[in-house]
């Protein structure tokens, strides 16, 4: 087995060609870039997005758990996460939770995205 791989070393070299395949992103970025994705990684809270992006204002969290198909304690696990990315803010009015989508964060998002999907096309 050594000696096979021996010979194909030799036969090859160090590398294909001449050229070295490098990112154009930097890992830090694709870190950042890749969690950032993850937001949106997850059909319940995609949901809750798009009820909250088409309402002006805000919304009850007691509209967003009948629009979702899911029980409450999911629909808190996933509008906690979308808080805690910052696209989505959340306030208190007496014994009611509204939340409302961070239109600013949202279209820095897609700036990002939207350039990374471009320098892949």
């Amino acid at each position: 087995m050594t000696r096979l791989l021996e010979i194909v070393e030799r036969q090859l070299g160090d590398r294909c060609c001449d050229r070295q395949a490098r990112p154009s992103i930097a890992s830090r970025d694709a870190e950042r870039l890749a969690g950032e994705i993850q937001i949106f990684a997850h059909p319940v809270r995609l949901q809750l997005l798009d009820v909250l992006a088409r309402n002006e204002g805000r919304v009850c969290v007691c509209d967003l758990e009948a629009a979702v198909p899911v029980k409450q304690p999911t629909v808190s696990h996933h509008l906690r996460i979308l808080r805690e990315a910052g696209v989505v803010e959340s306030e208190r009015v007496g014994q009611w939770m509204y939340y409302r989508v961070r239109r600013d964060v949202l279209g820095a998002l897609r700036d990002r995205f939207g350039a990374l999907l471009d320098a892949f096309a």
